[in-house]
């Protein structure tokens, strides 16, 4: 009798997880975003919103794509701020962010952050791919130091662009620091309390409390757990830096690795938190929908949409009844 009542105060608990709904992260967070956040916990486990990575040298290119498609454009728009080539790219992300905003898309934006020993542009293989030594990782997580000034001047930038987005209302679904359980950027497979997680709080602590950046809702996204040689990506729990600093919990989902045991692991992780594909190479076929409920949205990743997945996969996808496109999205 005893360990029944454990197992059903057990489901209870978790089914309060499901049902409850967190505040954002900080307490000072604007209304516009805190609509945002508000409105993907209603879909949770209900919804998932469609949504497309796009690239701003060529900004209408994939959305045409999907549209061409699907019949259907997707609710959620992202965009890199990646300093690749001769010029910052930051401006030309806000201009586009306000313009598919105003349209009604949900906005998502990531980075690849240049190597903090670098100087831009950043080359993908010689920098943002790129490794730093145990003791430059120390360094450049220890405040004051040469490179810990590098790295602020860098987030410093983004937070100019990122304000001005502010300024215009605009909430953002940021995610920094994407993949971090991989072994493949800078920034990865750097595991404890003085790895990923201390660079994530430093970063919050930036954005948030010192350039008052209260237009951001947090989002953890990490990579679907994988043993490939010199590709690897281990498990969540060791790179979250916990629930005081993350909004939504999400994974990117590359050769269709829609592990079950991974999704449950994130769902554990979260605690009742959403949690996202936030991004896709190959979009998950209708089983893995029905096995996976959670997922509050899907983002494909730029060319991806046609060089990974069958027409007939990318149409069923946003057929679904459960799926939100941009004519569907409806929070304001």
């Amino acid at each position: 009798m005893r360990i029944k009542l454990t197992l059903l105060a057990l489901v209870a608990g978790l089914n309060c997880f499901a049902q409850q709904q967190f505040a954002p992260v900080n307490p000072n967070t604007t209304p516009e975003a805190r609509k945002l956040l508000s409105y993907i916990y209603s879909i949770k486990g209900k919804n998932i919103i469609t949504g497309q990575h796009n690239y701003p040298h060529i900004p209408n290119k994939h959305l045409d794509s999907v549209k061409a498609l699907t019949g259907k454009e997707p609710g959620l728009w992202g965009a890199d701020f990646i300093w690749s080539g001769t010029n910052d790219v930051g401006q030309t992300i806000v201009d586009q962010a306000i313009e598919r905003y105003k349209q009604g898309y949900l906005i998502c934006l990531m980075w690849h952050q240049g190597r903090p020993t670098d100087n831009p542009p950043y080359g993908w293989k010689e920098s943002v791919q790129a490794k730093l030594t145990p003791a430059q990782w120390k360094e450049l997580t220890t405040p004051n130091t040469k490179l810990n000034k590098r790295w602020l001047a860098q987030v410093d930038q983004i937070a100019v662009w990122l304000k001005k987005l502010q300024d215009a209302k605009v909430p953002v679904l940021w995610r920094p620091y994407h993949e971090m359980n991989g072994v493949w950027f800078w920034w990865g497979d750097k595991k404890g309390p003085d790895g990923i997680s201390k660079l994530w709080k430093m970063m919050y602590d930036r954005y948030t409390n010192y350039h008052k950046l209260n237009n951001l809702i947090w989002v953890w996204g990490a990579n679907g757990p994988r043993d490939l040689p010199e590709d690897q990506a281990y498990s969540y729990k060791y790179y979250y830096p916990g629930a005081k600093y993350v909004d939504i919990l999400g994974t990117d989902i590359y050769n269709a690795d829609y592990e079950q045991k991974d999704y449950n692991e994130l769902l554990q992780l979260a605690k009742g938190k959403p949690i996202a594909l936030t991004e896709v190479g190959e979009l998950p076929k209708p089983e893995i929908l029905k096995a996976q409920p959670e997922w509050v949205w899907f983002m494909v990743w730029g060319d991806w949409l046609w060089t990974h997945n069958t027409r007939e996969l990318v149409k069923g996808n946003y057929a679904r009844p459960q799926a939100l496109t941009l004519d569907e999205i409806s929070y304001k």
